[in-house]
């Protein structure tokens, strides 16, 4: 009976196989890199005006956040996109109350914005999501630097809710082009 790999090893063949990855994607000659291009920006265009397009017709005063947040959050892999939709909802979230409950309790002023950044990055690093850190970081800046119309509670939520139609439609998206991808590279009988 063989013994299994540690975890050390199976982390090891999987960095291995990145590496790997990476490599071949940076030796594949230039027609088929822009290629590859091509299909993520066709991805991250269909998801985007997607978003925008929903957003338009829910209301949404700036839906062009939607469209930002499907480009950003677009990969090419189903799984990829899962991770940095996750990643940015909860950034997006987190950085949502901390500039709302900034605002509530010290009103509008820098020193609530400051402090609003300080707080809803460090909860993110608390919690082991750096990415999402940075996310959050944005989001109070939005939040609380971008003029708008009406009460810091509802910026905050329709934030938070064109994030999420953002997401909707990439995750969608980049499953429909999954899909497509395995029917047109499987084996011809």
């Amino acid at each position: 009976m063989s013994e299994r790999p540690s975890l050390r090893e199976n982390l090891r063949r999987l960095l291995d196989v990145q590496q790997g990855l990476a490599t071949m994607y940076r030796q594949l000659p230039l027609t088929h890199r822009l290629m590859q291009g091509l299909w993520l920006a066709s991805l991250a265009l269909i998801a985007a005006s997607a978003a925008y397009g929903l957003g338009l017709l829910l209301h949404a005063q700036q839906a062009f956040w939607a469209a930002l947040t499907a480009i950003a959050v677009t990969q090419q892999s189903y799984l990829d996109t899962r991770t940095s939709s996750r990643d940015q909802i909860i950034g997006a979230f987190v950085g949502s109350v901390a500039g709302f409950s900034a605002t509530l309790a010290l009103g509008e002023q820098y020193g609530s914005y400051a402090i609003a950044i300080v707080v809803a990055v460090t909860v993110c690093w608390a919690v082991g999501l750096g990415v999402a850190a940075r996310l959050s970081g944005v989001t109070t800046t939005i939040i609380m630097l971008v003029p708008h119309a009406g009460s810091f509670w509802l910026i905050a939520l329709e934030r938070v809710g064109q994030v999420a139609l953002g997401i909707a439609c990439a995750l969608v998206v980049v499953v429909a082009a999954e899909r497509v991808q395995r029917w047109w590279v499987r084996p011809t009988d």
